[in-house]
């Protein structure tokens, strides 16, 4: 089973074996307006389809055409998450949240790379809505879910990178530790793509 977290004022929910998911004391008094939403799915990681490229590439064109790099930071979600991680004593500029990174990479003609479906679809959801999703394997994750501000000196080994600073932003905590942030996530609970 996978998991899907949604970071900031979007619920989704059921109960179900982390029913106890939560947003730490501390990041609620410095981000009053934080939310966690999570939905449970099952999913077959497979290549994605020809109909889903096919969307993936027909709303990058559109975004590209509706967003200039002025005004991406001007879509309410990701502006609120820009807040979230000044709030939090994270640069917004150094670090940018995946939806607001991606969608600059639209913007100046990059694209965004094809990995499986369930990359794509996270991504349609993170460009479509502002919201940075993130996929997670429930079977390499323990006991109760909580969001909160990592500590000073915080890293964890990213999808993709090695030893990525998670210090002061908003991440996911299992009891095995940090494994997913709007930034970037980590390999620890990456589904097998």
């Amino acid at each position: 089973m996978i998991v899907s977290l949604i970071f900031y004022k979007l619920f989704f929910g059921k109960s179900g074996e982390h029913n106890e998911d939560s947003i730490s004391d501390e990041l609620v008094s410095l981000c009053p307006g934080a939310a966690l939403g999570v939905l449970f799915y099952k999913a077959a990681v497979m290549p994605s389809t020809p109909k889903l490229i096919s969307l993936f590439d027909d709303t990058i064109t559109t975004l590209a055409k509706d967003y200039s790099t002025e005004t991406i930071a001007q879509n309410p979600h990701i502006a609120a998450t820009r807040q979230a991680y000044k709030a939090l004593g994270k640069s917004p500029h150094d670090y940018r949240n995946a939806a607001e990174a991606m969608l600059r990479r639209i913007v100046q003609g990059k694209g965004l790379y094809r990995i499986n479906n369930i990359v794509e679809i996270n991504n349609l959801i993170s460009i479509s809505s502002g919201y940075s999703i993130g996929s997670y394997d429930t079977k390499q994750l323990q006991g109760n879910l909580e969001l909160r501000r990592a500590e000073k000196g915080t890293h964890y080994d990213g999808i993709g990178k090695s030893a990525v600073n998670i210090e002061y932003l908003p991440t996911l905590y299992d009891q095995s530790g940090p494994f997913g942030n709007p930034s970037s996530d980590s390999r620890r609970a990456n589904p097998t793509w």
